[in-house]
This record gives C-alpha cells, sequence and structure tokens, in this order.
C-alpha cells in the first residue's frame, strides 16, 4: 500500500511519536521526558514552523502523544470524529505547499500555531488519506505480547507483524525455543 509521500511521512512521524511512550519505547521510558528530547525528535524529522522550546510546549506534545496513540487503533467509523475533532478545532484550511527538502504537500494550519497543534492536524490529514482508502487496518500494534508499540503497515501484502526488527527477532527466537522444547 502506497500513500502520498506526505502522508507516508505523517504516518512515520506519528508512529515514532507514538513509540517514545514508556509503554513502547526501547528503554522502557519516556523518551519525551525533557524539551531537548523533544527537540532531539523535531530535529530528527525536520519538523518545521514554531517551536517554544520549553515545559508548556513539551505537555502539549505529550498530550498529542496519546491522543494519537489512542487514534491509532480505532475503527474507520470511530477515527473520523477524532480526525474531525483535530481538523475543527484548529479550524484548519487545507493548503499546498513546499518548503525545505519536501516536493508540494499539504498543511492545514500557520506555521506558527502552536506545535501540538500543527502535529494533531499533519496526522489528522494524513488519516483522512488513510480512511478514505479503506486502509485503517495498516495501523496496528505490535504483536509481541509484552510491546505496545505502534506500526505502519507499508507492505504490499500488510502482513507486517512487530514494531521493530528487535520485536520480530524476539518473537522468532521464542517460537525456535518452543518448538526446540516441543521436540524432545
Amino acid at each position: 500500500m502506497h500513500f502520498a509521500p506526505d502522508t507516508e511521512n505523517t504516518l512515520e512521524f506519528a508512529v515514532t511519536l507514538g513509540n517514545t511512550h514508556p509503554s513502547a519505547s526501547r528503554s522502557g521510558l519516556d523518551e519525551l521526558a525533557t524539551p531537548a528530547d523533544l527537540t532531539a525528535l523535531l530535529d530528527a524529522v525536520t519538523y518545521s514552523g514554531r517551536f517554544d522550546r520549553d515545559v508548556a510546549e513539551l505537555r502539549e506534545v505529550k498530550e498529542t502523544r496519546d491522543h494519537l496513540r489512542r487514534i491509532w487503533t480505532l475503527d474507520a467509523d470511530d477515527a473520523v470524529i477524532e480526525v474531525n475533532a483535530m481538523l475543527r478545532d484548529a479550524s484548519a484550511l487545507p493548503f499546498l505547499t513546499r518548503h525545505d527538502h519536501f516536493g508540494w504537500h499539504l498543511h492545514a494550519t500557520d506555521s506558527e500555531a502552536p506545535l501540538a497543534e500543527r502535529m494533531r492536524v499533519e496526522v489528522a490529514l494524513a488519516l483522512v488519506d488513510v480512511i478514505r482508502t479503506g486502509e485503517t487496518g495498516r495501523m496496528r500494534v505490535c504483536d509481541a505480547p509484552d510491546c505496545e508499540g505502534l506500526l505502519l503497515d507499508l507492505s504490499r501484502n500488510g502482513s507486517k507483524r512487530f514494531c521493530s526488527v528487535r520485536c520480530g527477532n524476539r518473537m522468532n527466537q521464542l517460537a525456535h525455543r518452543e518448538r526446540l522444547g516441543g521436540e524432545g
């Protein structure tokens, strides 16, 4: 499944943001504990627009992260309610733009809008594409029983099960050990 490049980038960002949560992070810690952590994340994903780099902004982004994690597993009908609310709350007005190394893509808020609002609206626009194409099943939580990592399955056959190679390898090792234990 392939979406427009800006949709894929935004959905991948949503996964990255969601997986900073303690229940999904590799460290088991909140990987957005400080404004510096948020700055590092934004620098890594080339996020544009206004940044306050303060505790209030961090709190709002963490609330957005939690909201997006909840939306990630909703069925299409329930996701539509959340997507429409995010767009309405921001008075979103979509427009085409290009900046930095990105080609034409959609924005729907002013670059000076608060960071968390811009994140919610950008993810909402990406989710519009996912819902319209009937592909909400591509947004899942890791199949590893001890992991709550988000995953976006962009594979052709929709068979991705784990949020990372690490989880996949770990689960394959467990399955292998179970098979060996049953042979004796």
